[in-house]
């Protein structure tokens, strides 16, 4: 590990000491000690093709060795036009045009500004409020840290975020009353997002935003039946435009190459990043309406807003090597049986576990919530740290996961979730479960031993 008085990077954590990776291998990351770790969370859910895949990696050489970048302020380039193109080919409903940024928190960003400025150009400048959910994560820049619902990433940035609204995700598992059907609960948590726009009025609210399966901040949580239907209902009777946040859970992740698609709906917006590079460059897109790009094309014609490596010609060409890999249909098939292999595994493992109290997910992204009692559904003291004593075990084991806390209330409550490579056979699924099986065994061992 490296010794943090030498370095001179910055970390995410200054009390922590992380090994230095070296190489990737498959579904394997290897540090500079030989270690290698399982890659069970795709990082954040990005690593979607493993570390080492020769096609993607020469993509982006090939494109190198004709031109790495070129300002969009001047240029278009072909691997973005290509992009594009495979996008939209399979985007759900009116998606058709593609706006190229470098990572989920830009992507956000950009959509909840094209969602005010569509209002402006068509004349309801009074549109103005953004509604979201608690316990969401849609990035970490401050317009979309407003929009997400994550209260300990917001708690000491308040006075600088941007006033939205949150309504209660739809989380079955802690939400929905005694003897409700799945159904009706969906409908009732839906109909959440109808009374907020009663309270604030709908012809002033622009946009709704939400993720299909919730990620970070809820580990895996899917829709209760018809909850999306009945959102885009309520967005369409209203004219909010409905923003998709697919940037952790698209792009071929939960068996679907849109997240969406499995609702049977589709949004005024998407977001994506995180698969769609693979990694193996930073990218991200946001994907607009015909309706919404032509009402900027009729009036001003100028989205304002841009970042400077917007249709990263090296980062597209990746995009294009990652999308032709991860959107054809053995690949997507092979993420949903994957997928239901690593499910049984783990209800298998943990189904009777007295601290696991729920499984969920779909495809290859899949959470597990800790709890102190199964009955109750009581969390842990969030003093015990228990997720942290999670991942610092599953890496002396060489595993890889993503244990968040703050899955109640952003204070309260743990999971872990899990979002390994596409590319996983049945040995890694095996080796997943046995490997967290341990590490939170001895998480939990170490929690008596602090008490």
């Amino acid at each position: 590990m490296p010794d943090a008085r030498a370095s001179r990077v910055f970390p995410r954590h200054t009390k922590a000491s992380v090994p230095v990776a070296v190489r990737g291998e498959g579904c394997f990351i290897v540090d500079s000690d030989g270690k290698k770790y399982l890659d069970a969370s795709g990082g954040a859910a990005v690593s979607c093709l493993g570390h080492s895949d020769p096609e993607v990696t020469q993509a982006i050489k090939d494109q190198l060795d004709r031109i790495a970048f070129a300002h969009t302020g001047f240029f278009t380039s072909e691997p973005a036009e290509a992009l594009a193109d495979r996008l939209i080919d399979r985007a759900p409903g009116d998606l058709s045009r593609v706006y190229f940024v470098s990572g989920g928190s830009e992507a956000v960003e950009a959509a909840l500004k094209l969602a005010r400025q569509y209002f402006l150009e068509i004349g309801q400048p009074q549109r103005r409020h953004i509604v979201a959910r608690w316990q969401s994560y849609h990035g970490n820049t401050l317009g979309a840290l407003s929009a997400g619902g994550n209260r300990w990433r917001r708690e000491p940035f308040e006075p600088l975020l941007v006033s939205m609204s949150h309504v209660d995700p739809c989380y079955a598992y802690r939400y929905r009353e005694p003897g409700e059907s799945e159904e009706a609960y969906g409908i009732r948590a839906a109909d959440a997002l109808e009374a907020e726009l009663q309270r604030l009025g709908p012809e002033t609210v622009a946009a709704f935003v939400a993720e299909p399966v919730v990620g970070a901040t809820l580990g895996a949580v899917t829709p209760a039946p018809g909850y999306f239907r009945r959102i885009r209902e309520i967005c369409d009777r209203h004219g909010v435009l409905l923003i998709l946040d697919e940037v952790m859970c698209g792009m071929g992740r939960t068996g679907s190459l849109f997240a969406c698609e499995q609702e049977g709906i589709a949004p005024d917006i998407a977001c994506i990043a995180k698969g769609l590079g693979a990694g193996y460059q930073p990218i991200g897109a946001m994907l607009a309406s015909q309706r919404i790009y032509d009402a900027i094309a009729a009036g001003s014609g100028f989205f304002q807003h841009g970042h400077t490596y917007l249709g990263h010609p090296a980062a597209c060409a990746a995009g294009v090597a990652v999308f032709d890999k991860i959107s054809g249909p053995a690949m997507l098939a092979r993420v949903r049986e994957m997928g239901g292999k690593l499910d049984a595994a783990l209800r298998d493992r943990f189904g009777q576990h007295p601290n696991v109290g729920d499984i969920r997910g779909r495809g290859l992204f899949l959470g597990l919530e800790l709890v102190e009692d199964r009955e109750t559904k009581a969390p842990f003291d969030p003093a015990h740290g228990l997720a942290a004593r999670i991942k610092k075990a599953a890496m002396a084991r060489g595993l890889m996961c993503y244990p968040m806390s703050g899955t109640l209330d952003g204070r309260r409550g743990d999971h872990v979730l899990l979002a390994p490579p596409f590319i996983i056979d049945d040995t890694h699924v095996e080796l997943i479960v046995d490997r967290l099986a341990d590490a939170i065994g001895l998480a939990l061992d170490s929690l008596e031993i602090a008490a």
